[in-house]
């Protein structure tokens, strides 16, 4: 179901595209934490890394830039990941649809973050793939098997990440 807005009387339209962005960044942000969370439940130490985090304040500056190194720090993947001696990027999307391409993360063929691991939440599951798989023409389906559970960089407690998908499809159920 997609989420339409109807324009209120009086109210301009850009008001309603405003609204429409804040929307997204509040999905994006519940993703976020739900991946947050079930790291840190996992017992992995979590850092936020994103330019929000790394950089405050930044993103209200770099609206309508499109230099190199404000697409950079856009593209700054959401966190780091951390057990066992080994460190990972973590770009967290929230995709309704449960799909997610290379088209989606490096339009330009640019993306600078080739080691990063892409966590989709969507309605009914939390799915990761690498960047690197996605290099390679694979992608995230609503029917692929790319369950963050299967990842061997992680060997986590599957029972747990259901859990959190529980939460997901909770949260998510609406949008």
């Amino acid at each position: 179901m997609e989420r339409k807005e109807a324009t209120p009387p009086g109210k301009p339209k850009q008001d309603i595209k405003e609204n429409t962005w804040v929307y997204n960044l509040i999905k994006g942000k519940i993703a976020e934490t739900l991946v947050e969370q079930l790291f840190l439940t996992l017992g992995f130490q979590v850092f936020k890394y994103g330019m929000e985090n790394t950089i405050p304040g930044i993103m209200d500056l770099l609206k309508g830039v499109r230099d190199e190194v404000a697409m950079e720090i856009r593209r700054m993947p959401d966190l780091v990941v951390y057990k066992d001696g080994k460190a990972h990027f973590i770009e967290v999307k929230f995709r309704a649809s449960g799909t997610f391409q290379l088209k989606d993360i490096d339009k330009n063929k640019d993306y600078p973050y080739q080691n990063a691991l892409i966590l989709l939440v969507s309605r009914k599951h939390i799915k990761c793939i690498s960047f690197q798989e996605l290099t390679e023409g694979k992608e995230i389906t609503p029917t692929c098997r790319n369950y963050l559970g299967s990842r061997k960089e992680f060997e986590t407690d599957k029972d747990k990440i259901i859990e959190y998908c529980q939460y997901a499809v909770k949260f998510f159920e609406n949008v």
